[in-house]
């Protein structure tokens, strides 16, 4: 039996990203015009910032518990969240987590230690750059993260935050984007970039970008998928 992915979703963009990725990918595995049975919640984003602006990630936590109950409630076998920035309040919920639940993150790294990158930019809101979200979970593969330089991280955060979440994606952020990856493969010796944010791989992907992309919206979905079809 498929299992029923449950989506605990924070931007819509982002949300809707991953669940077409999740579904489009399917096919191959559940044969024309299938996919699992997906189910997506979704607390008011403007919730989520508050939070994050505090510096409150227990109650970013206890945001996503509450979708996670509600997608149990739907029927959901696994949890999802297809945003990078509030895995930092999973810590606080995880042991009250009502299903089992995929980390983004450590989904990432695993495909990067499986890729052989040793060394990778890690792009993103400021949240979560200056996290250990992503840190912790290469640093158990033997990978290192490395920042963008604070002005950077300042302007990648407001492009992500007024621009991508909304759905606009201009050329002067694509070559920003370009510009920073380029600095960190020339500069960091970075062999790879993580996409850390869901929306940034709306704007840039290995055919524009300096660097190989880890596509954490792409990655994650397809995980997911995985979970759904073989457990």
């Amino acid at each position: 039996m498929v299992r029923h992915v449950g989506i605990i979703a924070c931007s819509a963009e982002g949300a809707a990203e991953c669940y077409r990725t999740l579904c489009a990918q399917a096919e191959p595995l559940l044969g024309a015009h299938g996919n699992p049975p997906v189910s997506l919640h979704m607390q008011p984003l403007a919730e989520y910032v508050r939070h994050l602006e505090a510096g409150r990630a227990d109650l970013v936590g206890e945001l996503m518990l509450d979708s996670a109950k509600r997608l149990q409630a739907c029927g959901a076998d696994v949890l999802i969240c297809p945003d990078n920035t509030i895995h930092q309040g999973l810590p606080h919920v995880a042991d009250r987590m009502p299903l089992p639940f995929l980390h983004i993150a450590e989904v990432v790294a695993q495909e990067a230690a499986r890729r052989g990158f040793r060394r990778l930019a890690l792009t993103g809101t400021v949240w979560l750059t200056e996290s250990d979200v992503y840190p912790q979970a290469l640093g158990k593969q033997g990978i290192e993260t490395v920042l963008p330089t604070k002005a950077e991280r300042t302007e990648i955060g407001r492009i992500i935050m007024d621009e991508l979440v909304r759905g606009k994606l201009e050329t002067p952020a694509e070559v920003y984007f370009q510009k920073v990856i380029g600095r960190m493969a020339r500069e960091d010796w970075c062999d790879a970039v993580v996409l850390g944010c869901t929306e940034i791989p709306l704007l840039m992907n290995d055919g524009n970008s300096p660097l190989p992309t880890l596509d954490s919206t792409r990655l994650l979905a397809l995980a997911a998928l995985r979970h759904a079809v073989e457990g």
